[in-house]
């Protein structure tokens, strides 16, 4: 199946009661189990290359890479560059495979972060590219503190930005690697009410399978980017891997041996959040 962009599959998602999940890959096994996974629950995925992803593996590599396996697979894949702090970073990812690029200025003032993400809008759509952007600021568990979607801005960026989606924050937190009960509900609602794009919340690790699912069923929430609890299982699965065949050296062979568990663990996100 073609690879698409999220305006091919956020809307119905965000119209129909469900959600589909941005799963944070950082290489090639964790990048074919999720597209195993979803295959498996028929539902589609996007493959999301973060900052830290690109910083290991540069965009021409990771871009081409997550489209080879999109063009391949047998449900609809979005292959999705994440924070973008350059829009140079977001034209590279069009280049070179991408079909969906974020521009992160959620840190700038709200004038310029409208500004430059409609720049970016209009190069991505004329390449059949979806672009998310983000407004408010989604903190780090273990550093720098959210602060909270302003309904105001929101409303001027979902008017004046042309992005196709908005990250927000709402309690919502990077890297968390356990559970909270942070989201605000009526700070969300505020949102809906000014806004007509699919909403984005990030850090979604951090939110539990419960509130997910909630949010899926109940809100404009249509794209949960997950990477941390996916991280961990990996870590889970390779140490165990270790334990257990300490004779194993070579990388392919411990590599391959994680990917049971990461399909598995994926499989159970997506039944969570997805219409199936």
């Amino acid at each position: 199946m073609t690879a698409v962009s999220l305006n091919e599959v956020l809307p119905s998602a965000a119209s129909n009661g469900y959600a589909l999940a941005g799963l944070v890959v950082l290489g090639w096994e964790d990048a074919v189990a999720f597209v195993d996974a979803a295959e498996a629950v028929g539902c589609p995925v996007i493959l999301q290359a973060g900052p830290g992803c690109r910083a290991h593996t540069p965009i021409p590599v990771i871009g081409r890479m997550l489209r080879y396996l999109a063009d391949r697979a047998s449900v609809p894949v979005v292959c999705h560059l994440d924070h973008g702090y350059e829009l140079d970073d977001c034209r590279s990812g069009i280049d070179h495979g991408f079909t969906s690029v974020m521009f992160d200025g959620s840190k700038l003032p709200i004038s310029e972060n409208i500004d430059l993400t409609a720049r970016l809008a209009e190069v991505a759509h004329a390449a059949g590219v979806s672009v998310e952007g983000e407004v408010g600021y989604v903190g780090y568990a273990e550093g720098a503190k959210s602060a909270f979607t302003d309904p105001n801005e929101a409303a001027r960026f979902d008017r004046e930005s042309g992005a196709d989606a908005i990250a927000i924050s709402v309690g919502n937190v990077h890297l968390q690697t356990e559970t909270t009960d942070g989201i605000d509900f009526n700070a969300l609602r505020a949102l809906e009410d000014v806004t007509t794009k699919p909403l984005v919340l990030h850090g979604g690790s951090g939110i539990p399978p419960e509130i997910r699912r909630k949010l899926a069923r109940e809100s404009r929430v249509s794209k949960f980017n997950l990477g941390t609890e996916l991280r961990q299982t990996f870590g889970r699965s390779l140490r165990e891997i270790l334990a257990e065949r300490p004779e194993v050296f070579d990388r392919l062979d411990i590599l391959k041996s994680t990917m049971p568990a990461m399909r598995q663990s994926t499989e159970h996100i997506l039944r969570t959040i997805t219409k199936v």
